[in-house]
């Protein structure tokens, strides 16, 4: 066994301590190789429960939170299910060993190409990706089972996102309100009623509407790994 391999079963079996109690999750996380998503000089530490930067003031989230929006979703293999901020793909990849098909939204097109590589080279053919305004959701692929969201809403969530989410469905997704983000599962229980409860306190990018700017694409751009 490599040192890789050892890290990533060190990093599965604290997740399991934490709460992460899915072994289809804890599979995915297993599955994915989180140092093929990180910068180069960061590899080493591709398996620590800890954030990193990947460029134009994005991160990858911790492994812990990724496992517990992705565990909160309760996915099945038939749901279809929308992502709002594709950032590095790590956590679409997760989501796409868990649900039917994966549509992702993210608004720095750098990042997405980024992303879009990486689907191939996993050879994940379940991922729909483009470059738009998360904040609008995906109408022409609405409604879905289920939606997460890898940036902090104001408030509350976008209306168009509780629009799209099928009557039943689950959304997770974090929200700022004064100081703080909270990471919130919104369960849809009628048109316009859901139940609401709270994870844990996160700490991600704000959501932002439209495409990113050509100056905000001209952050630090790092060299991924591909292996």
């Amino acid at each position: 066994m490599n040192s890789i391999d050892t890290r990533k079963i060190r990093l599965v079996m604290h997740l399991r301590a934490m709460g992460i109690s899915s072994t289809d999750v804890l599979a995915a996380m297993e599955k994915v190789p989180r140092d093929a998503f990180v910068p180069d000089a960061m590899a080493d530490q591709a398996y620590e429960d800890i954030a990193l930067p990947i460029g134009r003031g994005q991160t990858i989230s911790q492994p812990l939170v990724v496992a517990t929006m992705t565990q909160a979703l309760e996915l099945t293999d038939r749901d279809k299910v929308l992502e709002i901020g594709t950032g590095s793909g790590y956590q679409t990849c997760v989501l796409a060993h868990l649900c039917r098909r994966v549509y992702s939204i993210e608004r720095h097109k750098p990042l997405l190409l980024q992303a879009e590589k990486m689907f191939d080279m996993l050879g994940l053919r379940n991922i729909t990706a483009i470059a738009g305004d998360g904040m609008k959701g995906w109408p022409q692929q609405a409604p879905f089972d289920k939606i997460i969201c890898t940036a902090a809403a104001q408030g509350e969530p976008p209306p168009a996102l509780i629009e799209q989410l099928k009557p039943g469905g689950i959304m997770v997704i974090p929200v700022a309100t004064n100081e703080h983000q909270v990471l919130r599962r919104y369960k849809k229980e009628g048109d316009d009623t859901y139940a609401m409860k709270d994870l844990l306190p996160v700490r991600f990018v704000p959501l932002l509407p439209n495409l990113a700017s050509a100056s905000e694409n001209e952050g630090d751009n790092y060299n991924h790994a591909t292996g």
